[in-house]
């Protein structure tokens, strides 16, 4: 039932450092696109005060989050949501924090457009929305890892591949979002941090 992705292993805790600096410190925070559901029961009881909301649009990912819960038993992580980032509607209304995890590379623009669309509509001002992943910077070099990632990633669907920041800058101003942070990660990953207006 529980799925493991040996990338959490890595990323957990430099990734936990950032969100110590960038999430609010009550209310509730989506996390879409939860996956194994592995950061959520690692980070979860770092923020006691936040109610930790893991959503998947799978099914297989949603068993192993609530496999993950179980087991962890924190007071605050909550029971996984049924969630589609691309859909127009969403099961949820609000949240004071919004976390996505490898997710903008691996699924189609449509659900990047759907995530950016959803954080305008349901984050407070000055609310962040916060990505990790590896993306694309204009007049930053790319690794030649992260190439040959987007490469194999748009072998397996066309859809899929590394985002350019700017092209999300550009969707996030759509939608009301500025920009505010740029985190520097492990193996050639950012952690990068919108704001609600």
């Amino acid at each position: 039932m529980k799925r493991f992705a040996p990338a959490t292993e890595r990323n957990r805790e430099p990734l936990l450092a950032v969100l110590k600096q960038e999430l609010p410190k009550t209310g509730l925070l989506l996390e879409v696109a939860a996956g194994s559901g592995e950061h959520a029961v690692f980070l979860a009881p770092h923020f006691p005060q936040l109610q930790w909301q893991p959503s998947d649009p799978d099914a297989e990912a949603l068993a192993s989050i609530a496999a993950w819960r179980e087991d962890a038993g924190s007071a605050n992580l909550l029971a996984p949501l049924a969630l589609d980032a691309s859909a127009a509607t969403w099961p949820i209304e609000r949240a004071d924090a919004m976390l996505c995890v490898n997710m903008v590379h691996i699924s189609p623009w449509q659900a990047s457009e759907g995530l950016f669309a959803a954080a305008g509509r349901m984050l407070p001002a000055g609310a962040p929305l916060v990505l990790y992943g590896p993306f694309i910077e204009d007049g930053v070099e790319t690794a030649p890892s992260n190439l040959a990632f987007d490469e194999s990633l748009r072998s397996r669907d066309p859809r899929w591949g590394i985002r350019s920041v700017s092209a999300l800058d550009d969707l996030a101003a759509v939608h009301g979002l500025t920009r505010m942070a740029r985190h520097q990660m492990p193996a050639n990953n950012l952690t990068l941090v919108w704001r609600k207006a």
